[in-house]
């Protein structure tokens, strides 16, 4: 099974589809995991954040809380993201210690990279394109997207979010709001996460104000969307969640006019 796993995932990023005469592999959930690596996080934030995510698939809880579905298994892939998104680590098959390992692996051996801007919306839709390709079929699909700031490049997220809820994915967040301010950031990244980036059935956010509580946010932020919107989870966990307080007079345009002011001067 886990080589039939390989060899579509394989197809699929080639193909851009599953092969009609193979079935989806039924998983819990689909799990796109897409990181902020642009120039506005730094370096050592950035390596912080990955080892974050490696340390988390390498927890005895996290693997019970997979193993504890109705399935037993997730599927999970990772991008990194800028301007533009790459899919660093291809959809991975997780369904207990050995493969959660080795995705933890395969994910610590990349190279560390930065891409350009900011755009929530590019990677959402990047995002999008791979659950199509993927040759899993989840109860769930969910992206969870971390960034420091708000999208400055293509169409505007709140558009991007709209597209992607409407396909029946949730979108939940992670925004960076560490003590030194980049100038690429707003001081209520949360509130423009609530409003503009977030969405779908259960979507929340966690927000990171110190870096090295990234790896702490990171985990708890894996458990609960593996085990899904249940509220008796949620309040097992007692996590600072965010829940959405959509306001009608946020202006989710202000990472497009900060760039507007940028390049206009």
């Amino acid at each position: 099974m886990k080589l039939q796993c390989a060899l579509l995932v394989s197809f699929g990023l080639l193909t851009g589809s599953t092969p009609a005469n193979l079935s989806p592999v039924d998983v819990d959930l689909e799990l796109v995991l897409a990181v902020d690596v642009s120039y506005s996080m730094e370096i050592d934030e950035q390596r912080i954040q990955r080892q974050g995510y490696v340390t988390a698939f390498l927890q005895p809880a996290l693997v019970n809380a997979i193993q504890s579905g109705p399935f037993g298994k997730i599927a999970v892939t990772y991008v990194e993201w800028g301007g533009s998104a790459v899919q660093i680590v291809p959809w991975t098959l997780v369904d207990g210690p050995n493969t959660a390992v080795q995705f933890a692996e395969a994910l610590r051996q990349q190279p560390m990279r930065r891409i350009s801007f900011t755009s929530i919306s590019n990677t959402l839709a990047f995002s999008r394109k791979l659950f199509q390709i993927s040759p899993f079929q989840g109860i769930r699909r969910v992206i969870d997207i971390s960034g420091d700031g708000p999208n400055n490049a293509g169409v505007p997220a709140p558009v991007a979010r709209n597209s992607t809820v409407a396909q029946g994915i949730v979108i939940d967040g992670l925004p960076i709001m560490l003590a030194h301010q980049n100038s690429a950031s707003i001081p209520d990244l949360d509130t423009y996460y609530e409003n503009c980036v977030i969405g779908g059935d259960g979507a929340f956010l966690l927000k990171v104000t110190d870096a090295g509580n990234f790896a702490d946010a990171i985990f708890r932020k894996l458990i609960i969307e593996i085990l899904g919107p249940s509220v008796s989870d949620l309040q097992r966990l007692e996590l600072p969640l965010k829940r959405i307080a959509i306001r009608a007079d946020y202006n989710c345009f202000v990472g497009e006019e900060m760039q507007e002011g940028r390049t206009g001067r």
